[in-house]
């Protein structure tokens, strides 16, 4: 039997018992896979890599060592999160590498959108690397692999980039979502006792905020674009839109237009908002977000977020437009 290939017989996660039996059953797996020696996983915060790391804290506990980037392109309050659920919490043997300032410093005039992709997916690699190569007795690489990714691009999970380490290396992988699809991998996270915030997290790119703030990142961009999605996330939420819309995020693109704040005339930046509802994000519907909820957003974006005079609201669907804006 390939072990990259789901058994037509295996029945789909959909309950907390199911969940709880397939818990058992990987952690039955691991410890037999990896015994006594460590293993090391990329931490992101997202829902494949939290599932993984609750996974092996409760199979070998601090024989895991995660480590997470800090690229400064995460949305806010995500670093202090992983930080909080995994190092304080539940004990996790955690190394934050607080990596901004290099990858601002690559990132620095660079508009082309493939080019920022490749940047930050190297830089990514280089400073993983770097960690994994100061760390004694790591046989084993855990990654958050699921089961599209192996459908899409083969049994290396691509976009979490640690499958560019080098070779010499040697590290053997450890998998234990890879035969789950995304809903699964959330029902599982849930009996795991994660928080919904990262269990029902929203899809969010590799590259991050990166792709949001549109052309050349620079840093003030950069804070205008988490700070706004940040309002629109919070406003979400209170309306009662959280976990309805598929994706919803702000984009500020690099250019600017004549306003009026404070009596004064300004020259500032727009704030896009994206809001889209999908199946399998080959093609998107606009999300109707009522005036009132708008309006609000509008007020807070434009009042407290520095640089910003002007909202839009991107009501393309896709196709013609795709999800993100680069």
């Amino acid at each position: 039997m390939n072990p990259n290939v789901r058994p037509e017989t295996m029945q789909r996660i959909t309950t907390p018992e199911l969940a709880n039996a397939f818990i058992e059953e990987q952690l039955a797996a691991l410890k037999a896979q990896i015994g006594d020696k460590k293993v090391l996983l990329a931490l992101s915060g997202g829902v494949d890599s939290s599932v993984v790391a609750a996974l092996l804290i409760k199979a070998v506990g601090r024989q895991l060592v995660c480590v997470h980037v800090n690229h400064g392109l995460l949305r806010k309050g995500e670093p202090e999160q992983v930080i909080e659920v995994f190092r304080n919490q539940m004990n996790a043997n955690l190394i934050y590498v607080d990596a901004v300032d290099r990858f601002l410093d690559k990132l620095a005039g660079v508009a082309e959108p493939e080019q920022k992709r490749k940047i930050i997916g190297a830089e990514f690699i280089r400073v993983f690397e770097e960690e994994a190569r100061k760390l004694d007795g790591i046989e084993f690489l855990a990654q958050g692999t699921i089961y599209p990714d192996i459908l899409e691009s083969g049994p290396v999970k691509a976009h979490h980039n640690v499958g560019g380490l080098p070779e010499d290396l040697k590290f053997e992988l450890v998998e234990p979502i890879k035969l789950l699809f995304k809903d699964e991998v959330r029902v599982v996270g849930k009996a795991l006792g994660l928080p919904d915030s990262m269990v029902y997290r929203q899809p969010f790119p590799g590259p991050g905020l990166g792709v949001r703030c549109v052309g050349a990142i620079t840093r003030d961009r950069l804070a205008a674009v988490r700070e706004s999605d940040a309002i629109l996330r919070e406003e979400f939420a209170l309306a009662g839109l959280e976990g309805k819309v598929w994706q919803y995020f702000t984009v500020v693109p690099d250019f600017k237009s004549t306003g009026v704040k404070n009596g004064l005339r300004s020259y500032d930046w727009p704030v896009v908002i994206r809001a889209v509802n999908t199946r399998d994000a080959m093609t998107a519907t606009i999300e109707d977000i009522p005036y009132p909820v708008l309006h609000k957003i509008v007020a807070r974006i434009t009042s407290e977020v520095p640089g910003v005079n002007r909202v839009l609201y991107d009501l393309t669907p896709k196709p013609t437009g795709t999800i993100e804006w680069e």
